[in-house]
């Protein structure tokens, strides 16, 4: 299986604004954003070039795809799916991305960045409906119940998060249950839930030329 192995912080200077791939980072300091925000290599820090059409929608698609850690043949096939289904292609791609099992243990907040997520997925430190699910693409459905696993509950990762979750807010499309650390999908987001930090529209225009 293919990796993307790229530092997070260059895709976070290539896009050119923050994207929040290493949680707690991206608000200190350390933030690449903050140190150097210019394009990574040699000459990244001299003028920006202007992008066509073309370079714009590419610019977006390949932010999406560093937002969600999707790699260009996955993401290409969640764009199949929703192009198929009646209804705003763009809003049911991000539906689709949204509802992935790591995003979903990241947007609860039991996890600082999708990132993290993804790799405490695949160490089976998570369940749905009670069953285990060391699968970071699989699709979550309306009422399902995440919780972490009843012998993980006491590792290192989890040890102070009832505390960190009690300001935390969880999106409206999800409710949280901080005492019990578990959370269950309401409903689908809608796109101005899911307040994306790309344009959509640009990377459905992409796929349709």
């Amino acid at each position: 299986m293919s990796k993307d192995l790229d530092s997070q912080c260059k895709k976070c200077r290539r896009a050119g604004e923050k994207l929040f791939l290493k949680g707690d980072r991206c608000n200190s300091p350390k933030c690449a954003i903050t140190k150097r925000n210019y394009p990574p290599g040699i000459h990244g820090s001299k003028r920006r070039r202007f992008l066509t059409n073309y370079g714009q929608q590419l610019a977006e698609k390949q932010k999406a795809k560093r937002v969600y850690g999707i790699l260009e043949k996955q993401f290409k096939i969640y764009y199949q799916k929703a192009v198929k289904k009646q209804g705003d292609t763009g809003e049911i791609l991000l539906q689709n991305l949204e509802m992935r099992l790591d995003n979903i243990v990241f947007r609860l907040g039991l996890a600082k960045s999708r990132r993290q997520a993804r790799q405490m997925v695949n160490h089976n430190l998570f369940t749905v409906n009670n069953k285990k699910v060391n699968i970071p693409s699989y699709q979550v459905k309306i009422k399902d119940e995440i919780a972490i696993k009843t012998t993980k509950a006491k590792a290192k990762n989890f040890t102070n998060l009832s505390k960190d979750l009690e300001n935390y807010n969880a999106p409206t499309w999800l409710s949280l249950d901080i005492n019990d650390l578990k959370g269950k999908v309401v409903n689908k987001p809608g796109l101005e839930e899911i307040k994306a930090p790309f344009n959509v529209t640009l990377i459905v225009e992409f796929y349709s030329r």
